[in-house]
């Protein structure tokens, strides 16, 4: 049970959720808007080999947040020790070994997948991911907004990776209209979960502000104060709302049913967070924050079942 808080399989269980939503649901239903003529997209991978590609995922991004745990051991006794599980359940050393264990497999699935495609340099993706978790932890997370830039790079990575590995490959001169409009909604995706995986960091730099401090992290609260940062946030999730509402507006108008779900699902509660985050000024108030985030972030990655209506 530890060690499954240790790697938040609840946040595994997310990405894994994102990427069989995307290749069951976003691809079948928005093939057919793009293009009448072809009723499905052309994918790469078989059933097997995606389930080997979800958990070449899930198990990278378990390694990343056990060796960010050991690095922020310290912070951790102060900013969750309700939470904590290396130190205080698992040693360092067996944390270490769960680390390398998962980011092992995950990099040597990621081998054998950009075999089977017969694209041998997508094996660096999986590569760079393990490393950047590694540097992450162990040194951008103490650079101002660098840390929280990178972690919102690989949370829209997460997704971009699907279509990396089951459109790039099966491009032809006869679909390449359909997989490049395909490739381009997957894109849109990505930068929404970019766009609320950063807010979500920054928040969460508020709500630990006082065991970064202690380690002499340089997170945006700490160098700003809490009041700039939130604002910063705020300004954030203004940006995030006028994106959708431009997006919705622009490419989804005729898609009532769409538009009223973002409008009930995302937009309002990013207006209601927008709120939050101007008046909020206890730890726990960002707490309610950052859970509602994660909400939004789930909220609007389900939208993918609803072009099936």
């Amino acid at each position: 049970m530890k060690l499954l808080q240790l790697i938040r399989f609840k946040n595994l269980l997310l990405i894994a959720l994102v990427q069989v939503l995307i290749k069951y649901t976003l691809f079948p239903s928005l093939s057919m808007l793009i293009d009448a003529n072809q009723l499905f997209v052309s994918t790469t991978l078989t059933h097997f080999q995606f389930l080997l590609l979800v958990l070449s995922t899930v198990c990278i991004a378990a390694g990343g947040y056990i060796i960010n745990d050991i690095f922020d051991v310290e912070a951790d006794a102060i900013n969750k020790p309700n939470k904590q599980i290396i130190g205080k359940y698992l040693t360092e050393e067996k944390g270490y070994t769960y680390y390398m264990t998962f980011t092992v497999i995950g990099v040597v699935l990621g081998f054998y997948l950009s075999h089977i495609v017969d694209r041998s340099s997508f094996f660096a993706i999986f590569v760079i991911i393990a490393a950047l978790l590694y540097i992450y932890a162990s040194f951008l997370q103490q650079i101002l907004l660098v840390g929280n830039i990178v972690i919102s790079l690989l949370v829209g990575l997460s997704l971009m990776i699907v279509g990396i590995f089951e459109l790039l490959p099966a491009i032809t001169p006869q679909n390449q209209f359909l997989q490049s409009s395909m490739f381009e909604v997957l894109f849109d995706y990505a930068i929404f979960a970019f766009l609320i995986s950063l807010i979500r960091e920054i928040v969460k730099d508020i709500q630990d502000v006082d065991g970064d401090y202690k380690v002499q992290l340089k997170t945006l609260p700490i160098v700003l104060g809490k009041d700039r940062a939130a604002k910063i946030a705020f300004g954030l999730t203004v940006v995030s709302i006028l994106v959708l509402v431009y997006y919705l507006a622009t490419y989804l108008y005729m898609r009532k049913v769409v538009v009223l779900y973002f409008i009930i699902t995302v937009i309002a509660p990013l207006i209601y967070i927008t709120i939050k985050l101007f008046t909020a000024e206890h730890k726990k108030d960002f707490k309610i924050i950052s859970n509602l985030l994660k909400i939004v972030m789930l909220l609007g990655m389900l939208s993918m079942v609803v072009y099936l209506f």
